[in-house]
């Protein structure tokens, strides 16, 4: 089976093609950077014309690159949530008109199960069960993975993903968009321990993740020690590097525990945030600890990608799942409400 896979959750659109015999064949991102960069932020009614400007050209792109034609695809595979309910139309509605076209079965993908999955397009894959940290721009979840849609929430964000407090800290220090990258780069030529921020919620049970007051924390650091230090391009470059070192810290706290009570030596990081050199190193440390390992896609499938939504989709057409003739987009979804469909995931 050979499926096209649509990605047009917020401001990427990304599409690819993947076949349960060859893999992964080709897959395309264009990135709306620049466009929403003049605001600070992605604007959700420009996001949606991108993708219509966009979408097309890439999908013919990605089947010459794949040396596909219309013939050649057996499925489609598009996000439906969630994600910016106009962007996610865009998708669902070319997705599900492509499918009805080709007189193929389409299928609706949960953003965040093509996120989960997307460390099974590598090599070697992480067999079943094993513990995910989903940490992004709008999400930080930790979830127990049985099998492919067999998921129980352990813990999440009660306000800001990891991702949303790096770019807000980020707009602070006065960094350009995106911020999360640019903080990460800044936090390189910081002197460690300089400033000490506080891991949130790791002083109490439990695995819920809370970011919102070291956000705070570096406002104040920032208005304090900008005054007080003549270096102030270091003193920005010390407060980044002490709110990275407090992210990575915490949620490596939290993973830590997750492994030990669930009792499994597999963990699997994805999302943007999970490109983040410290985040990866002290994860592979911390299970290396336990005889266990981390797992990772490559750092341009962390970010929002068509792969990991063609290899979700195929998971579940390969299942027999389909989509009717009618779509929809659902800007919520609970992760924990979808269907599983078993044990294994067909990786080709």
């Amino acid at each position: 089976m050979r499926v096209l896979g649509i990605e047009t959750s917020c401001d990427e659109t990304g599409v690819a093609i993947y076949d349960g015999d060859a893999g992964l064949l080709a897959h395309e991102v264009h990135s709306q950077v620049d466009l929403h960069a003049a605001y600070g932020g992605v604007v959700p009614e420009l996001a949606s014309r991108d993708h219509i400007r966009r979408l097309t050209p890439l999908i013919r792109l990605v089947m010459a690159r794949a040396d596909s034609a219309p013939a050649d695809i057996d499925g489609v595979a598009y996000t439906a949530g969630p994600g910016l309910v106009g962007a996610l139309l865009v998708g669902a509605g070319l997705g599900r008109s492509l499918a009805w076209g080709w007189g193929v079965p389409s299928i609706g993908v949960h953003h965040m199960e093509g996120h989960l999955l997307a460390p099974l397009l590598e090599e070697p894959t992480p067999a079943f069960p094993f513990l995910a940290l989903l940490v992004s721009g709008g999400h930080t979840q930790l979830v127990q993975v049985e099998g492919v849609g067999r998921y129980r929430l352990l813990g999440e964000s009660v306000d800001d993903a990891a991702g949303e407090a790096f770019d807000k800290t980020a707009k602070i220090l006065g960094l350009p968009y995106p911020g999360g990258p640019a903080l990460a780069k800044l936090a390189e030529l910081g002197e460690p321990g300089r400033y000490v921020f506080p891991r949130p919620m790791t002083d109490r049970p439990g695995l819920d993740f809370s970011f919102s007051g070291l956000k705070t924390f570096a406002l104040n650091a920032v208005r304090d020690e900008l005054a007080s230090r003549t270096d102030t391009e270091q003193a920005k470059a010390d407060i980044a590097r002490a709110f990275e070192d407090a992210v990575v810290e915490t949620l490596v706290i939290k993973c830590r525990r997750a492994v030990q009570a669930a009792g499994v030596e597999r963990l699997i990081l994805a999302g943007g945030v999970s490109a983040n050199r410290r985040l990866r190193a002290r994860m592979d440390e911390m299970m290396a600890g336990r005889g266990g390992r981390a797992f990772y896609p490559r750092p341009e499938l962390c970010t929002d990608n068509g792969a990991m939504i063609a290899f979700a989709g195929y998971q579940r057409l390969a299942a027999g799942e389909q989509e009717p003739l009618t779509f929809t987009a659902r800007p919520r979804w609970p992760l924990d409400s979808l269907p599983g469909i078993g044990v294994e995931a067909q990786t080709g």
